[in-house]
């Protein structure tokens, strides 16, 4: 599908064990941090539950 690239712009305190979770389970983890990931139906969903704390970009 290509290649995303996910960079964390917001802080995980006093967020939900999930979406601390879905940010570690990107790669993440502290603000302004990228990685660079193919795209596919599940990263998407991952993407899609943590979109307020991410920004996403075509890599």
């Amino acid at each position: 599908m290509g290649k995303i690239r996910i960079t964390q712009i917001k802080s995980t305190i006093k967020r939900p064990k999930d979406q601390k979770a879905t940010i570690v389970a990107l790669g993440l983890g502290k603000i302004n941090k990228s990685v660079e990931i193919e795209s596919n139906p599940a990263i998407a969903g991952m993407v899609r539950k943590v979109s307020h704390l991410v920004k996403v970009e075509e890599a």
